[in-house]
């Protein structure tokens, strides 16, 4: 007899998932352009042109998501600033709610995020989300980013899931498609992933308007699980 007790693992982004991408989009495009272009003595024009070809040379590498690697190449401590500016770091609405739902089920929690080790670190500590999950993982130690099917190949390798029965929601569209070539069936994505910015009108995968919408999906689930454990029993 088929086993439908095992809850499905569920495995989530950081940035633009469970937190507001504004901070993010605060550090990067508003205020390291200005202390870029205070190091360097140049226009904040110059500097945000610099700035934004080395982000279009480095999007969806490991490099793009390194704190070491920004501050040795624009000469300003990328760490530093962010926790200066750590404050800013917001739960998305229904954050808590989510997880504590979750918890509360017996579903297993994970987190896979780009967020370099020391990133991630620091932003557990701000928000008080770690005790929430029982896999955290960043990018950074597996060697590959989430774009890339290598990636879900050594976490899988390290802690053992099925691909089958998982879901795996994130904001970012190629971390999907990475998750998908991979096998991962249950895809979602974020419909607002910062709330200094309009909501999303497309996206290739359904999109979560609020957090706390994947409650039903799952309860569904387990209804369809149910009934079919009768057709066995």
């Amino acid at each position: 007899m088929p086993n439908y007790s095992e809850k499905p693992t569920i495995i989530f982004d950081m940035d633009g998932t469970l937190l507001d991408l504004a901070y993010d989009d605060f550090i990067w495009n508003e205020l390291l352009p200005i202390r870029y272009a205070e190091q360097h003595q140049c226009s904040l024009e110059q500097s945000k042109q610099t700035l934004f070809s080395f982000y279009q040379q480095h999007n969806h590498t490991l490099k793009w998501y390194s704190s070491r690697f920004w501050t040795s190449q624009v000469g300003v401590d990328v760490l530093a600033m962010q926790i200066e500016q750590k404050a800013k770091v917001a739960k998305r609405e229904g954050c808590i709610e989510l997880l504590t739902y979750l918890k509360e089920n017996g579903y297993p929690i994970w987190l896979a995020t780009n967020a370099d080790y020391a990133g991630l670190q620091f932003k557990l500590e701000e928000t008080g989300l770690r005790d929430f999950f029982d896999v955290i993982v960043s990018s950074e130690t597996l060697g590959h980013a989430k774009e890339f099917i290598e990636f879900w190949q050594i976490l899988a390798s390290k802690h053992p899931f099925d691909a089958k029965n998982c879901y795996f929601i994130d904001d970012t569209e190629k971390v999907l498609n990475g998750a998908k070539l991979f096998g991962i069936e249950q895809l979602y994505s974020i419909q607002q992933p910062s709330s200094a910015k309009a909501p999303r009108e497309t996206c290739n995968y359904p999109m979560l308007s609020a957090l706390t919408d994947l409650i039903p999906i799952l309860e569904a689930q387990t209804t369809e699980q149910a009934e079919e454990q009768k057709k066995y029993a």
